[in-house]
């Protein structure tokens, strides 16, 4: 994890999002058995960016990238727990939430960014448990407010110390005028089932609860006096660990820094490479299939580790997602490209559907789940490109099935160098999205029968006639055509409202019914985006600037 001068970002810091234990500023991590320990002990003088301090064990984006990296390395590094206890290592603070000053002083884009990168986070502890059987405890050992509430409702059960004075409370609408918590209020209603006006009182009251009422409104799971905390959360971390689908022994697989190359051209990995073109505002990301056979049987995957192309790719490209999202603000376009062998990318999907009961390859497809799911929510237009030595198969078909569009080139079914795209079993649940629905059904707003037809043809290598026939892709130029078209598509959604985009993007990518994750996006994509702009918030004398001066905020009292 770093910010360095970064002259292509407009002068900024170039943020990265990879770190090691060694270099943690702000977590301890221990091991004992099946249960896994993540202390919170945020240094004051670590903020990612100068000009706040990280009072209270509140956090910012540094806080939060090394809380993604010890998840990952509890992953993958150790199989034998089954579950992660979340707590603080100061005494009566458990955390105050994200730091208020850092909002106070950051652009409208780095909070945006900042919320959404959290979230995500969140989202992958549930995503794990529910997945892969890692199972997670907040033992709250003090005090709780804000994103810090967020990260305990994150978790399978909260624990909270009974010492009558500890609060739980989410006070951004009475202390800072924004919405309270982005995923922290859905969680509220959708998952704990917080009766909507206990919810009122409660996100509109700044001093919080305390833990009985905290209890008894189901805003935390179980309470403990003082003298018997430390035996309730180990009491709480055994049943959970009870239900855990972990093997709970074995070697676990080292996650090596990743091998990263930045220049003036973009960002460069091994089997991902990323392009940048900031006179089109756009970036080119080239995913290149495995290089060379993968091994097909579990001692061959373990011995690959984290060089096994699925988890090094994914990897690679979860990276790069997110270097582009908090460097490159202006590149509004992400042109997904593929290259390599259709056939080395089916068998790896085969090698991943034939041994997906193994937490090495259950946890590899979790990390592939999140990386897609993070570009079904980047306020970025996506188009898919499909020309000649693509390889858009199977998982790597995927990245397809997330674009606004999809453009693949027609060259004759009878011509040997014609595109191909095929599909896999993988297309059809092993990466849902945040509304539940596998992208090809998403694609075709939840209807059954187009997917089905496609299943039907699962395996095949589909030319750009059959793949447009079965709606799997949106435009098919010939060779005569293709440059222009490319052209004038690019150009066009360069011209267009960047806001407007993120609106219309954000709404169509998402079919059916809601969930919780999609209405937590949702609030970051509208709300949120809202809120952040609004003078109430963010004004001279709004609630987020005047916070901790002494001053008092003036509202504009006009309801929209």
């Amino acid at each position: 994890m770093s910010a360095i001068p970064n002259a292509q970002a407009g002068g900024g810091s170039l943020v990265t999002y990879d770190t090691h234990p060694e270099r943690y500023r702000h977590w301890q991590l221990a091991f004992d058995g099946a249960v896994a320990t993540l202390a919170m002990a945020v240094d004051e003088d670590g903020g990612i960016r100068p000009g706040y301090k990280l009072k209270l064990n509140s956090y910012d984006l540094g806080v939060d990238i090394e809380l993604y990296d010890a998840l990952n390395r509890i992953r993958f590094e150790h199989p034998e727990v089954k579950v992660a206890v979340i707590t603080s290592a100061r005494e009566r603070m458990f955390c105050s939430g994200a730091n208020i000053y850092m909002l106070g002083l950051a652009s409208h884009a780095w909070k945006v960014n900042f919320c959404k990168f959290t979230n995500e986070t969140r989202n992958g502890i549930e995503d794990s448990s529910r997945q892969e059987g890692l199972k997670f405890l907040a033992a709250l050992n003090g005090t709780v407010a804000g994103g810090g509430y967020e990260l305990a409702l994150a978790c399978d059960e909260i624990l909270m110390i009974d010492d009558r004075s500890s609060t739980v409370s989410l006070p951004e609408v009475p202390l800072l005028g924004v919405l309270p918590g982005t995923g922290g209020l859905t969680r509220l209603t959708d998952k704990r089932r917080v009766r909507r006006d206990l919810a009122d009182v409660f996100t509109t009251t700044s001093e919080g609860v305390r833990a009985d009422r905290a209890r008894q409104w189901g805003l935390v799971d179980h309470i403990a006096k003082p003298q018997q905390f430390k035996e309730a959360v180990a009491a709480r971390a055994a049943a959970l660990a009870g239900k855990s689908g972990r093997p709970g022994a074995g070697n676990g697989v080292a996650l090596p820094a990743l091998e990263r190359a930045i220049d003036g051209a973009g960002y460069h990995y091994r089997h991902v490479d990323v392009a940048l073109d900031r006179g089109a505002r756009a970036a080119t990301i080239t995913v290149s299939a495995p290089e060379s056979a993968l091994p097909l049987e579990m001692e061959g995957i373990l011995a690959a580790g984290a060089a096994w192309w699925p988890l090094a790719m994914a990897r690679e490209l979860d990276d790069a997602i997110l270097m582009l999202r908090a460097n490159e603000l202006e590149i509004g376009t992400w042109l997904l490209k593929t290259r390599g062998d259709i056939e080395r990318v089916l068998a790896c999907d085969a090698a991943l559907q034939a041994n997906a009961a193994h937490w090495f390859v259950r946890a590899a497809i979790g990390w592939l789940r999140r990386t897609l799911a993070r570009l079904d929510v980047s306020s970025r237009t996506l188009f898919a490109i499909i020309e000649q030595n693509s390889c858009f198969a199977g998982t790597l078909f995927e990245l397809a099935l997330a674009a606004d569009r999809s453009f693949m080139l027609e060259l004759g079914e009878e011509a040997n160098a014609a595109p191909r795209i095929a599909l896999s079993e993988a297309n059809f649940g092993a990466y849902p999205m945040a509304n539940g629905l596998t992208r090809i059904r998403n694609r075709f707003c939840g209807e059954a029968q187009p997917p089905e037809a496609a299943r039907a043809r699962a395996g095949e290598k589909l030319g750009a006639s059959a793949a447009r026939e079965l709606g799997l892709v949106t435009f098919t130029p010939d060779e005569l055509d293709w440059d222009e078209e490319l052209r004038i598509a690019l150009e066009e959604r360069a011209s267009l409202s960047p806001d407007a985009l993120t609106g219309l993007e954000a709404n169509l990518r998402f079919a059916g019914n809601e969930t919780m994750e999609t209405r937590i996006f949702a609030r970051l994509s509208a709300w949120q985006n809202w809120i952040f702009n609004r003078p109430n918030a963010v004004g001279e004398q709004g609630a987020l600037k005047v916070y901790g001066t002494g001053g008092k905020a003036k509202f504009n009292w006009e309801r929209v």
